[in-house]
């Protein structure tokens, strides 16, 4: 049986990959007590990185789509950590976003609401959450983005 935000990704066309596993020497997610802390999140379509630096070579819609993809990431990696089942997840708490940018780029803000408007688009007024977006002068792999997040999870 589909749960109901399994479903809810269905109607958006939006296939979870399996957890994505980690790159070092990390994991991708500590549960403690009824929190999901995530590891961040890179930009990834189709297996491959999404590369790129915001306000050089890409533009604030390709930024924010790849930051889209970063929160698909983070719902699987929520999902792993409920075994598999992603109606345990309460609310999205925290969001911290890092857009690999030129020094003057200022729109970071923009980039990251790719993430933070899949997430609402997903789970309503449980996908709203406190966020911070800064820039970075280089991302691992090149990558444009890299999400890490904080969910409350139902025991």
């Amino acid at each position: 049986m589909t749960g109901r935000i399994e479903a809810r990704l269905v109607e958006l066309g939006v296939s979870l990959p399996d957890a994505p596993a980690p790159a070092a020497n990390y994991v991708p997610q500590v549960t403690v007590g009824d929190l999901v802390f995530v590891s961040g999140q890179v930009s990834m379509a189709d297996g491959a990185f999404i590369t790129g630096k915001l306000g050089a070579d890409m533009d604030v819609a390709a930024g924010a789509q790849a930051a889209r993809t970063c929160a698909i990431s983070l719902l699987a990696q929520v999902r792993k950590a409920c075994d598999g089942d992603l109606d345990r997840l309460v609310r999205v708490v925290k969001l911290t976003g890092f857009v690999n940018s030129t020094p003057d780029f200022g729109d970071q803000p923009k980039v990251v609401n790719g993430a933070s408007d899949f997430l609402v688009e997903v789970l309503g007024d449980a996908g709203r959450h406190s966020r911070s977006a800064v820039s970075a002068a280089s991302l691992p792999f090149g990558v444009a983005v890299e999400v890490e997040g904080i969910f409350q999870i139902r025991p």
